[in-house]
């Protein structure tokens, strides 16, 4: 299941968000959306869990969550 994860810090990693959504189970693949001229998080990335009941457990958890001062939105990726 691919979820989308928004309103993330500039200077959240990719390794900081699999640890995040590692805690709920397997993380298959995961990714910021960088600017390609400044090479900068966009504040938004993906997250893939292959085990459809840990991404829900995970959205349900994660949502409305703080991370570095934000608070994060995870929905399901269209």
């Amino acid at each position: 299941m691919k979820l989308l994860v928004r309103n993330l810090s500039r200077s959240t990693t990719e390794h900081e968000i699999r640890t995040l959504f590692s805690a709920f189970g397997d993380v298959g693949e995961c990714s910021l959306v960088l600017d390609q001229e400044t090479g900068k998080s966009k504040g938004f990335g993906f997250v893939e869990m292959p085990n459809e009941v840990q991404a829900k457990v995970a959205m349900a958890k994660l949502h409305e969550t703080r991370v570095a001062k934000n608070r994060i939105r995870v929905k399901l990726a269209q």
